[in-house]
């Protein structure tokens, strides 16, 4: 037996260039959650204004270990 999320439930997903990152939200919106799918470089305020529920990092070895890996901003 699913577990249906309230209708407003919404939950962000940053995508630090995973190769999964639309199989996720998939998921999640089969679970009758609302997902969007934003860059990683969205700024906490605008984080704040989309009001989500949940926050999901999607990332893969590359985004994670490369020296040059992108990172969330803090403002």
């Amino acid at each position: 037996m699913k577990t249906v999320a309230p209708a407003h439930s919404k939950i962000l997903i940053l995508d630090f260039g995973a190769q999964y990152t639309q199989v996720i939200a998939r998921r999640v919106r089969e679970l009758q959650v609302y997902s969007e799918i934003v860059r990683f470089d969205i700024s906490a305020a605008e984080i704040s204004k989309l009001k989500a529920n949940g926050i999901i990092l999607s990332g893969g070895p590359a985004s994670v270990y490369d020296r040059d890996a992108p990172v969330p901003k803090s403002r």
